[in-house]
């Protein structure tokens, strides 16, 4: 299906092209179902949860969505996230899945309110402090299910109460399916992934050792076939309420996962998305499958392997869904067979990938700051919320950044005593005119003023108000001041006031003028000491001298 990007840039949709996307749908497909179902039983909402993300999601985002190439389904972030839900106190799937639905509502939101390319002002340090404690969570949860026991424990914390009982009572048969099946999916050669997925290959080899050897080894069993039954409940009010954070860490995680990947596609194809468009594609994406009982969904690795096995548009994602339905709604029996242990090697292969591992073992060489940070990200993430390490990241870059600015921005406030004879005329001055009297002071600010600088400028402010009659202060290179800056300022206008301290204010832009008097910074400061130009504050102060 071509889309008006490619007719803006001359491209055609031709036969060779819906070939490569045809096999490119193939091949994405034979990945998807061992991930979806994988992803689906840690969300804890059930595997046909999982293969129905990829069919509704996947459908929806790529008939609707701003980019050319990326592919939809089940994200491990988002099955992480479910997983806490449901275990949070989530009472039932149908609650679930109206989080889902307000999850993808929120994302419509976004879109909407253009909001998509503030995704790119996430601190790295705090994304891949995030993604690895995904990684970590993932990795947790597939513990039980390699060691076949079925304790209650959700979480990193109760998983390790309970992981010397689980060990104790763990099934070998399990194990060891789980074992080698996590051999296939490392040892595979590369040269073969292209022709026999390395998912494919290790469910194929658990099942024949399920059925011949590790006989005791929990199987998935058949999936029921027909569509999905519509989930629509009217929920309380006192339930939306509580579901609003919930699914607000739905909507970030997923649109974070869709923009982050929606850009690496542009890199490769050349071409350039649309974010809000994106955003409000995987809204409707996430709320269809949320009435369908389905997990909720994000852009996913799968369309990098689309566009590795040559593909170029969404038309591979509608050859996956034909497939997909296919299996849903008469093969799902071909399941039966497959144990459990196979699809929690699949998941570990995927968590242990997910971890940014390159970054941990640089974490010596880069600031001690930034190495704080991303920790402190991944360690929330692991060990409270997601939702949490992500607030708490962003908190600690802002405080981060804030501490650097604050020197950069007050490199550039110079503040130097008056002499009375460089503002006097020479004829004005008396025989008792000290030379080197000095009772005004002129303070030069440049560039932007903010919450960084804010501490600070109140003491270099503040001692020359103290220790002069009149102070000149010049905006004139001031591009940019902020809330707290100005609010600083007005503070400063009122210390002026009570020490009897004139002020002279010059050269200040139409912006920052607006933003000073919003926060009535200007109010104490008379008309006429409000002026263009230096020579101006110069004669200004040259009457307050003879006064």
């Amino acid at each position: 299906m071509p889309d008006a990007a490619d007719t803006d840039r001359g491209i055609r949709y031709s036969r060779e092209t819906f070939q490569a996307d045809a096999l490119s749908g193939i091949t994405i497909l034979v990945t998807s179902v061992p991930i979806g179902i994988g992803l689906g039983i840690a969300s804890g909402m059930g595997a046909v949860a999982g293969l129905w993300c990829v069919v509704i999601v996947g459908f929806v985002a790529a008939l609707f969505g701003g980019t050319k190439a990326l592919m939809s389904g089940p994200s491990a972030a988002l099955a992480v996230a479910v997983s806490v839900i449901v275990a949070g106190g989530a009472a039932s799937l149908g609650e679930v899945a109206i989080i889902v639905i307000l999850a993808g509502a929120f994302q419509i939101l976004f879109g909407v309110f253009r909001a998509g390319r503030f995704v790119g002002y996430i601190p790295h340090v705090v994304l891949q402090g995030f993604i690895s404690g995904v990684g970590v969570l993932l990795l947790l949860s597939q513990l039980q299910t390699v060691l076949g026991t079925d304790l209650p424990a959700r979480g990193a914390v109760a998983m390790a109460k309970v992981l010397a009982a689980a060990v104790s009572e763990l099934n070998p048969d399990s194990v060891a399916i789980a074992a080698v099946a996590l051999a296939f999916l490392v040892f595979w050669p590369r040269s073969l992934e292209r022709w026999a997925p390395s998912f494919v290959v290790a469910l194929i080899g658990a099942s024949v050792l399920g059925a011949f050897w590790f006989d005791g080894a929990a199987v998935l069993g058949p999936l029921p076939s027909g569509l999905p039954d519509v989930r629509l409940e009217v929920p309380s009010l006192e339930f939306v309420l509580g579901a609003i954070e919930p699914a607000l860490l739905l909507a970030f995680i997923g649109s974070i996962y869709t923009l982050v990947l929606a850009l690496t596609a542009d890199s490769i194809t050349g071409a350039q998305h649309d974010p809000n468009r994106e955003l409000i594609a995987q809204g409707l994406g996430n709320m269809t499958a949320g009435a369908f009982g389905a997990m909720p969904g994000a852009a996913n690795p799968d369309t990098l392997i689309h566009l590795k096995a040559g593909g170029r548009t969404v038309v591979a994602a509608f050859v996956r869904t034909g497939g997909l339905l296919a299996l849903l709604l008469g093969l799902g029996h071909l399941t039966a067979p497959i144990p459990l242990a196979a699809f929690a090697a699949i998941l570990i292969k995927v968590g242990w990938s997910i971890v940014d591992w390159r970054l941990l073992a640089r974490l010596r060489r880069l600031r001690p700051e930034y190495g704080v940070v991303m920790l402190l990200t991944l360690g929330v993430t692991v060990l409270v919320s997601p939702l949490t390490a992500v607030a708490l990241g962003l908190v600690a870059t802002a405080i981060v950044h804030a501490a650097r600015l604050e020197r950069l921005e007050l490199d550039s406030v110079k503040s130097a005593p008056l002499l009375d004879q460089t503002i006097l005329a020479r004829d004005d001055q008396g025989t008792d005119a000290d030379p080197f009297g000095a009772r005004g002071g002129i303070l030069s600010l440049q560039g932007a003023l903010t919450v960084a600088s804010s501490r600070k400028l109140i003491r270099m402010v503040g001692a020359d108000i103290r220790d002069h009659e009149f102070v000149i202060v010049d905006f004139s290179g001031v591009t940019y001041v902020d809330d707290s800056a100005a609010h600083v300022f007005m503070l400063l206008m009122d210390l002026a006031a009570r020490e009897g301290t004139e002020v002279v204010v010059v050269g200040v832009s139409p912006d920052v003028a607006e933003t000073l008097r919003a926060f009535d910074a200007l109010g104490r400061v008379p008309d006429e000491h409000i002026v263009s130009t230096l020579g101006d504050a110069l004669g200004v102060s040259r009457q307050l001298l003879k006064t």
